[in-house]
């Protein structure tokens, strides 16, 4: 037996190129449109964050509704960037469902 690697090929014949997935342009254009909507859900999310530190201040407590929402623009927010950078391949709301927490 040789040890030489079989080309499936004559000796001297060029090797064969390398074949490539084409281009996700579709997914591109998704997540460059995720990326605005993650924007967003970003800046809401520190909203949010401001409103909780007011609500604390006068009531001296969380307000639970509050908390609840900004739990699922978090997870909303994981999903996006997620997609993104190909961590999961399931597009999120609006495409998707929107995340439910727990």
């Amino acid at each position: 037996m040789s040890d030489a690697p079989n080309n499936a090929g004559p000796p001297n014949a060029a090797p064969l190129p390398v074949r490539h997935p084409p281009f996700p342009i579709v997914r591109l254009l998704y997540a460059f449109g995720y990326g605005v909507i993650a924007y967003f859900v970003l800046h809401i999310i520190f909203v949010l964050a401001f409103v909780q530190f007011v609500m604390i201040a006068i009531n001296g407590r969380v307000h639970d509704e509050i908390k609840s929402f900004c739990m699922t623009l978090i997870q909303y927010e994981w999903e996006l960037l997620a997609f993104i950078t190909f961590v999961r391949d399931e597009q999120p709301f609006p495409i998707g469902p929107f995340p439910k927490t727990a």
